[in-house]
């Protein structure tokens, strides 16, 4: 299934670069890769911190497979922090969380598809056809949540999105609970710079404190995603 056109038509890319942090996965979504197109290289990280390294140093990776649980980050931000180091690249999705919720939201955080983990090899074919073609892929069985209207695009993903990928690495490490001194360590960078990041962050999201920007990136945890048991 492929719904409105997301960009142009686009040359197919010859890098790609899987992010799972199960080695057999990492490696069977390699092989699909390989048998549905001519690719140069294809790389893997198991940490979104390795793949945003990966992609910071190596500007040629047009194709980004993700999987959404990730042992260092929680939620839609990793796409998010992936998109904005990534801007050029596809991103598509491939998670067992395939709720039309989750779908909604990892589209509207920047993904260009999205494939449950379950799904056929030519399930993959035609999601990555689809997104080389300018179109974004859902699944097959994919019901809009909005029931097709038009709604106001998710504001906290939106807020997120406009972070830089070091504001993005800061604001993780604020949800964590920790101050500009343990960041400046963590980091390796100046104090002063983390104060500089910090007050750049909360005008972005438009907020006041770091409480505040805590909650905003709470919005676009898993938790406030999925449909609740009720």
């Amino acid at each position: 299934m492929t719904p409105q056109t997301a960009s142009d038509q686009r040359d197919e890319p010859t890098t790609a670069l899987v992010v799972d942090d199960h080695p057999l996965f990492c490696d069977a979504l390699t092989l699909t890769l390989q048998s549905i197109a001519d690719f140069s290289e294809i790389r893997t990280a198991g940490t979104l911190e390795k793949a945003l390294q990966i992609v910071g140093q190596d500007s040629s990776i047009g194709l980004i497979i993700l999987d959404l649980n990730l042992p260092d980050v929680n939620g839609l931000d990793g796409v998010v922090r992936l998109r904005t180091a990534a801007p050029d690249a596809l991103i598509i999705i491939a998670s067992s969380m395939a709720d039309n919720r989750m779908i909604s939201h990892a589209l509207k955080a920047g993904a260009n598809g999205f494939v449950p983990k379950h799904s056929q090899r030519s399930v993959f074919r035609r999601a990555y056809e689809a997104v080389v073609a300018g179109q974004s892929y859902v699944p097959d069985d994919y019901i809009d949540p909005q029931g097709g209207q038009e709604g106001s695009p998710d504001e906290a993903l939106t807020r997120l999105a406009s972070l830089t990928n070091q504001q993005a690495r800061i604001l993780h490490l604020i949800c964590e609970g920790k101050l500009n001194k343990q960041i400046a360590f963590d980091l390796s960078i100046a104090e002063t710079t983390v104060k500089a990041h910090v007050t750049a962050i909360m005008r972005k999201l438009g907020v006041q404190s770091r409480t505040q920007a805590v909650l905003v990136a709470q919005e676009a945890r898993f938790s406030r995603v999925l449909p609740s048991d009720g």
